[in-house]
Order: structure tokens, then sequence, then C-alpha cells
């Protein structure tokens, strides 16, 4: 077992939840493969230790487009993040306004955009799929504008919804499931009462008040099956960028073509990223896809990367590999749903601590000196023991 602060969180929430919630957060597509490459490709890269660096001043701010960050690390768009904690979109977003980065409301949210923009103190990201509805994609857009949203996050590695049999066995879909959903909510009274009661309503905010009636967990996989669109191209993406005049991030990229396309396209980001391992299983981990990406792409726009990052040495390798900030999604979900908004913010805490320690140890004194000369490659035990993964 990887033993982080985010696996405490994990086995924490996974007594705390219902196991519909447990598992759909928790599992991935097919045999989760991949699910578990993201984690171990990333856990068994060295780090390469140096000493005696003067390493008295450090910082772990960093700028992304017109942003100041605390720390490389911005909260990733968790679909039903609000049936994890009372409110737990707004939860989350406090935290991470309180710790200076950025969160990303999902378009499949509890809590609607109106709801969540003004509660914190510096502007949200938000998060946004390819619809056949482009009625509802329009209004989403305007309404994020209206709440003053800078940074559109466009995922587009979901034109179909992966194969994920996790929730069928859990209840979150499949026969049975609303009773079962019920079921297991009065086996597990603290959240029953805190987000079963207390954080109602239960619906998607954003569909909802697009709408203009209630769409529940019930309709929630129905009305996103029948919504994606497999015949998404790079020209569908074209009315949202003459659009949207603020930063735009494609999320879901994993190779180094399609890197080039969002280039051509004029994507301000990308993120690297299978999805947490939730579409397709047996693709590239995001730690051995995103090296390739950053040598075709690497200054021509920002790159950030998610999947799998449990721990600030996660992070510290991530940017070290090539990204320039990374998205954590499982890692915050756990925490919120153990200790909702205090629980984010301890483990952000944590987060930057590790970090620290690894930036003293590997002689970084700043993120742009977190390169691939921060990283060691093993040779074998007859030859030299590491040297420099090359640049």
């Amino acid at each position: 077992m990887i033993i982080s602060a985010s696996t405490d969180y994990r086995a924490a929430a996974q007594r705390k939840l219902p196991p519909f919630l447990f598992h759909y957060a928790d599992g991935g597509a097919y045999a989760e493969h991949t699910l578990r490459h993201n984690v171990s490709d990333l856990a068994s890269i060295a780090l390469r230790q140096r000493v005696l660096k003067n390493m008295s001043e450090l910082s772990l701010k960093t700028q992304l487009f017109d942003e100041t960050l605390s720390m490389p690390v911005a909260l990733a768009p968790v679909g039903l993040t609000g049936m994890y904690a009372r409110r737990g979109e707004v939860q989350a977003a406090r935290a991470a306004a309180a710790h200076g980065i950025p969160f990303t409301l999902s378009t499949v949210s509890v809590c609607p955009i109106e709801e969540v923009a003004p509660a914190i103190d510096r502007p949200m990201w938000f998060q946004l799929y390819v619809l056949k509805d482009r009625g509802f994609m329009r209004n989403a857009l305007e309404r994020a504008k209206a709440a003053g949203v800078k940074t559109l996050v466009f995922t587009v590695d979901m034109p179909v919804p992966g194969a994920r049999y996790r929730d069928a066995h859990s209840g979150m879909s499949g026969k049975n499931g609303p009773l079962r959903r019920v079921l297991q909510a009065m086996t597990h009274p603290e959240w029953a009462w805190d987000v079963g009661v207390m954080g109602r309503p239960h619906d998607l905010g954003n569909i909802s008040k697009y709408r203009g009636n209630p769409t529940g967990l019930a309709d929630y996989i129905g009305w996103l099956g029948n919504n994606f669109d497999p015949s998404i191209s790079w020209k569908d993406l074209e009315w949202i960028r003459e659009f949207w005049d603020g930063p735009m991030i494609i999320k879901g990229i994993l190779d180094a073509d399609d890197a080039r396309d969002a280039v051509k396209f004029g994507a301000d980001g990308i993120v690297v990223s299978n999805h947490g391992g939730r579409q397709l299983d047996g693709v590239l981990s995001s730690a051995r896809a995103l090296p390739a990406i950053a040598d075709a792409v690497k200054g021509d726009l920002k790159i950030l990367a998610d999947s799998g990052i449990r721990s600030g040495l996660d992070v510290v390798r991530m940017i070290a590999l090539g990204a320039d900030t990374v998205l954590i999604g499982r890692a915050f979900l756990y925490a919120l749903a153990v200790h909702g908004q205090a629980g984010v913010k301890n483990l952000l805490e944590l987060f930057e601590k590790e970090m620290r320690v690894a930036m003293v140890l590997t002689g970084a004194k700043s993120i742009s000196e977190i390169t691939r000369d921060s990283l060691v490659r093993e040779l074998g035990a007859l030859s030299r023991s590491h040297e420099a993964i090359p640049a």
C-alpha cells in the first residue's frame, strides 16, 4: 500500500460514506488497470536528492495565466461533490480560496455556479463538457461569465461515458439502484443527517437552472448518457473559443499530436489526463504520457496534469516531468467527505509541507527550478546506481 495523507482520508471516507458514493469516487473503468498505474507509476519516479544548497529562501508561488497561486495546485472538477459533504462544492471552494489556489466547479455539480462563486473571494474556474444540447452549453458559459469566472476548463475525453462496473455493483446505477442507495444511507447515519437531510437540494444545480426543474441523482446517468456527443471534433470548439475571452484549458490530452492540435486551436492550456482512469482502461498513466507532451508543446501553452496525484511529492514529480501546475481530484474529495472544508484545508497544508521538504532535499528554491534534473533514472545494480534524466 502507498501511504500518504490521502490514503488515510480515503480509508476514513470509505467508513463514512454510503458505498455507492465511495465507489463512484474511488472506481475507474473496466478492470481499473490505468487507475492503479496512475498512482504506482508516479510513486515509482525517484527524486534526486541534493544537499548543502542553502535552502533558507524557498517559494512555492507560481504564475498561471493572470493568477498568482500559493503553490502549483488547483482543485479538479469532480461531479457530485455536493453529495460528499453538505453543499460540498462551496466548502471545497472556500478551502481552496483560503489557501490561494483555484477551485474548479464541475458541469455536474450539486451546487450551481450562482451559489459557489459568491462564496469565495477569488474567481473560480468552471469545467464544461461538449454536449449535444448546445443551448445548455451556451447558457452555462453565459452564467459563468456573469459570475466572474475567468478560466474555462473544457473536458474533451468523454464523447462517451466509460464502462464503470463498480457503479453497477455499488448501487450507483443498475437494477434497484434507488432502493439500494436509500438502504445504504440508512446504515450511514452521520452522512444521512449531514448531507442526506441537511445538504438538500440534491439535484444537479447547473442543469436544473437551465431546465427550470430539478434534475436529481436518478436522472444523472441518463441525462449525461443522452447528451454526450461522440461526433465531437476541434471545429465544434471554435464557437466556444470565440465566445470565451478568458483562458481556455483543454482537459483530457494524452498524446503529443493532440497537444500540438490544441496549440493550433489556440488553447491557453491543456490538462494531461486520462480522467483518473475512469474512461479508457489500458491507456498510459498521466505520468508516463507527460514527458513526451512537454517535449512537444512546453512554452507554447500552459501544461497542467492530473490523475494519480496523492501527495506533495507527487506534485513535485509532475512538475519535474513537465507540468506547470497540477489538479487534484480524489485526494481532496476524500478529505472533504471526512471533515468538510477543514479536511480540504488540512490536506492542502500537508501537500504544501510535503512539497517544501521535497524541494529542500532536491535543491529547488522555486517552482521553476523543479526540472527533469530533479529526477533520477535507475540503471541497474551492476552499473552506476543513478544518473540524471536527460532534459
